[in-house]
């Protein structure tokens, strides 16, 4: 799918494009491709000279090709993106962007919400635009607080786990449960961390560049100011979280050592009744069993004087509760 944005008065406007002749009648300033189609690579390859990378090319991370400019002089940046899903973890979408001829040019594999969400404000907000750069560092800046939107999820989602830690009666399917959302919300804080040094090290790079005007390196000193802010809460929140794991493997170390412990009282409350049993099973000279017409009787009273007697101590210990 191929986005086609143009700027007027400071808004971003979207021109659809259904073929080649539709995307040489515009002059715009970004251009967005979504999973594109051979067709719409070859459209803009054509149309507008500028190189566009496969997708194997957006997903190389080594550090020498996130960054740099081409021959031609094309600005070629590599970004990564956070996407939280409904129905299942989240992940990383790498973009690539391409600053050629006053244009800005992105590529990536799915429809994220960072990128909505700033065609959405675009629209709504005349004159926050005012070239292609402007739309790289609002993108970034939207990207920041989505992050940020991020963070304040896992927070109340924290709070939920730490009810179910703190409860009275925390059992060991609550203990997987907690477990399994501590789990997920430690691996959502990795990815936003991670997110906000890709996204860090982008800015500062176009900073070095030299190729803001002084607004927009304002901007995007703002924007680094907010990642940094950022920094201390994912801090927090891998403290917390530890915090929590902790507690809910020692509440899972509680549980079990109950268990451990009826067993413990159980051999120990059975051992005088074994004691007993065994020395009347014993070979004497003398069998009391044929003797004496009590020794069966005195036997088992015995057997459970002395099992009731463990018993009776541990409960006046406490040992029990």
């Amino acid at each position: 799918m191929i986005n086609v944005f143009v700027l007027q008065n400071g808004r971003l406007n979207q021109v659809p494009i259904a073929s080649r002749a539709d995307l040489e009648k515009v002059e715009p300033v970004w251009v967005d491709l979504t999973d594109p189609s051979e067709d719409e690579y070859l459209w803009v390859k054509n149309i507008y000279g500028v190189t566009l990378p496969d997708e194997d090319e957006v997903k190389d991370i080594e550090a020498s090709a996130r960054y740099y400019e081409a021959e031609n002089g094309d600005l070629h940046l590599r970004t990564d993106f956070l996407i939280e899903e409904d129905d299942g973890p989240s992940r990383i979408v790498t973009v690539a962007f391409i600053l050629a001829k006053n244009m800005l040019f992105s590529v990536h594999t799915d429809d994220l919400p960072v990128f909505r969400l700033v065609r959405m404000r675009a629209r709504s907000r005349p004159g926050s635009i005012g070239d292609y750069k402007d739309v790289l560092l609002d993108l970034y800046a939207t990207d920041a607080e989505y992050s940020a939107d991020a963070l304040e999820g896992i927070y109340q989602n924290l709070e939920e786990v730490s009810s179910w830690v703190l409860q009275k009666e925390f059992t060991d399917q609550d203990a997987a449960a907690a477990l399994n959302a501590i789990a997920q919300e430690e691996d959502l804080n990795g990815r936003i961390r991670r997110n906000m040094m890709d996204t860090r090290r982008a800015v500062s790079f176009l900073m070095r560049g030299r190729l803001l005007n002084k607004d927009q390196f304002e901007e995007a000193r703002q924007i680094l100011r907010d990642i940094e802010s950022l920094d201390g809460h994912t801090s927090f929140l891998f403290d917390k979280i530890n915090f929590l794991m902790d507690a809910t493997v020692g509440f899972i170390n509680i549980n079990q050592n109950k268990i451990i412990k009826i067993f413990s009282v159980a051999s120990v409350a059975f051992l005088p009744p074994t004691l007993i049993a065994s020395i009347y099973g014993m070979n004497f000279k003398i069998l009391p069993e044929l003797q004496w017409d009590l020794g069966y009787p005195l036997a088992l009273v015995l057997m459970l004087i002395s099992a009731i007697a463990p018993f009776w101590y541990f409960r006046r210990r406490g040992w029990l509760h």
